[in-house]
């Protein structure tokens, strides 16, 4: 791979990490506690997962004069040129989209740096087309857990897979990849579960129908909750099925902390206790999650990553006193 000069690629990394800093608090905060020199790397992947998301989650209710099919057309040529220009950075040709181009290349510097497998990007493209409506696959409400997970693997799973080489494990790479799948599952079912009343403005419910179903629940009900305000007791139940379920995903994962290099323990545990905390925000509002939007609080990002802050710095040290 021939690699851009280091002038467009030190600036294509400070974009990515300009874009983590504004739209993504926990994981920003949580890249803080890594290592500095496997920073980029991972503000990299969150730039291009940022900027292929911003590319398909536009507000169809502006472009109502457009039809549905243009439009989807549109939204999946915008991923394939994406995906097209990914091809072209790892084979060392030049990618000059001034919109997407510097954080493709910077991604494919980490690809190339950190031989992560490009399948896994691949999958996340896949993902990101199935979002877009008038596709053959998308689904504005998942029939059961099965179709959602496909998705997930796409838009969640390969994320902390594309992450471990970055991160480095003590173990084989193939002991520690059940965990991260198991964390990206959690993270996104959190967000699901916090979002239901952001998706059901935008027409999707992320939730399998079957298992809504069995607790009476339909997007019928969910919209009559968000139009009132209210919370009725079988959508309360439902959703605390799914938060169970998602509970369970964190348990799975939690031993694969453990398997991380050392120095980039702290920032993924940071991750870990965050966004569980974010569930329990849920849970403890009786799951109003039509009228607003579950988080943690700066003071509680800052009581979790301080001494996890402190840890890094020591386990950072060692490595360096090690290394002299």
């Amino acid at each position: 791979m021939t690699l851009p000069p280091r002038s467009d690629l030190d600036a294509a990394y400070r974009l990515c990490r300009r874009l983590a800093a504004e739209h993504g608090r926990t994981y920003y905060l949580a890249t803080r506690l890594l290592p500095a020199e496997r920073r980029p790397g991972v503000h990299a992947l969150y730039g291009f997962a940022r900027t292929v998301d911003d590319v398909v989650d536009v507000d169809d209710t502006a472009n109502d004069d457009i039809p549905a099919a243009d439009r989807a057309a549109e939204r999946v040529g915008a991923v394939d040129r994406i995906e097209a220009a990914l091809d072209c950075a790892l084979a060392g040709q030049p990618v000059t989209d001034p919109r997407t181009g510097p954080v493709v290349r910077a991604v494919a510097d980490t690809i190339d740096r950190y031989a992560i497998p490009t399948e896994y990007f691949r999958a996340f493209l896949d993902s990101m087309r199935m979002d877009i409506p008038g596709t053959p696959d998308f689904h504005a409400v998942y029939p059961d857990m099965a179709a959602l997970r496909r998705y997930m693997y796409g838009s969640a799973v390969v994320i902390g897979l594309q992450m471990l080489p970055i991160l480095g494990t003590t173990t084989p790479l193939d002991e520690a990849i059940p965990h991260a799948a198991a964390l990206g599952e959690a993270f996104q079912l959190t967000n699901f579960v916090r979002d239901v009343g952001e998706d059901l403005a935008r027409g999707r419910v992320y939730l399998p129908a079957d298992e809504l179903a069995a607790f009476g629940v339909d997007p019928g009900l969910l919209r009559h909750c968000r139009d009132s305000g209210t919370v009725d007791p079988r959508v309360r139940r439902a959703l605390g099925h799914v938060s169970a379920v998602t509970r369970a995903l964190y348990r799975d994962a939690e031993p694969g902390l453990d398997m991380l290099d050392p120095r980039a323990r702290p920032g993924i545990r940071a991750a870990f206790t965050l966004y569980s905390e974010i569930l329990d925000e849920v849970d403890r509002s009786g799951f109003h999650v039509f009228d607003r939007r579950a988080t943690v609080s700066r003071r509680r990002r800052l009581t979790v990553a301080l001494p996890l802050l402190v840890r890094a710095t020591r386990a950072n040290a060692g490595k360096s006193g090690r290394r002299a």
